[in-house]
């Protein structure tokens, strides 16, 4: 990460002390079974995640990785607007992207921070 961004990945469920400066949740779709006022993010990018027809395509399939990061990072490139409000959050100061899925090595928030990065 670039110019001293700090840039960190939670799932919801990890718990504050695992959440450093703003919380962003990057998921489309509201975590299923956790409250809005247990998670409180500090802003909620839905436009960032990844289209419902990539998510579905990916089923967080391993074997479909460096496509998925390939087409999610040409929405992202499609889609200025929601890529600066968050980096307009990580020029803040350090900022926790929080996601949903299970596997912490493959989902849209791995490939967010390092887009991210790549732009501070």
């Amino acid at each position: 990460m670039t110019r001293g961004a700090e840039i960190h990945l939670a799932r919801v469920s990890d718990g504050a002390e695992a959440m450093v400066g703003a919380r962003l949740l990057v998921d489309r779709i509201w975590p299923r079974g956790i409250p809005k006022a247990e998670l409180q993010p500090d802003d909620w990018l839905r436009d960032i995640a990844p289209s419902t027809g990539l998510r579905k395509w990916f089923g967080h399939d391993p074997a479909r990785w460096p496509e998925f990061r390939r087409r999610y990072r040409a929405e992202l490139d499609a889609n200025p607007d929601a890529v600066a409000r968050a980096l307009e959050w990580c020029r803040k100061g350090p900022v926790t992207l929080l996601f949903w899925a299970k596997d912490r090595e493959h989902n849209q928030a791995v490939v967010l921070r390092d887009y991210l990065a790549g732009r501070l």
